[in-house]
């Protein structure tokens, strides 16, 4: 049995392959329904406990990730659940962290580098990935 999310809910990507992760920002209420099964979260501090299994990546606002090698296991970990468990990746605000997040999920998906701000832009949110060095590193991620 699988436990992913509703893909019509708000703040759903659904990539390529079918998996769905959802975003969001911290700054806001947990949405209703599920709760998580896993959480990725983007933080410059660490975030507070919650009642799910859950991974921190320091992650300063309008930054990079401190340990690049860190995010790509972490994004990894966060991945190979999405087809099984809902995975939720959060930020303060869900736009610029959780959006780069995203967009390098999806790449880890099968979408071009080149294509993937614009596919988690249309896909999640339109205000994902917020600066430009965020841009850059999607384009460079592996």
């Amino acid at each position: 049995m699988t436990t992913t999310w509703d893909p019509n809910a708000p703040g759903i990507l659904r990539l390529p392959s079918g998996k769905l992760a959802r975003g969001r920002g911290l700054r806001h209420p947990l949405p209703e329904g599920p709760r998580p099964d896993f959480a990725l979260y983007l933080l410059g501090r660490e975030p507070p406990e919650v009642d799910w299994e859950s991974r921190w990546v320091r992650w300063p606002d309008f930054r990079l990730p401190a340990d690049r090698e860190d995010f790509a296991a972490a994004l990894r970990q966060a991945w190979e659940r999405c087809g099984t468990r809902r995975v939720e990746f959060a930020c303060a605000g869900g736009h610029g962290r959780t959006g780069t997040a995203l967009a390098c999920l999806a790449i880890m998906d099968g979408i071009p580098p080149a294509e993937a701000v614009a596919y988690v832009r249309a896909g999640y949110s339109s205000h994902a990935v917020e600066t430009p060095w965020q841009k850059r590193f999607v384009k460079r991620f592996r």
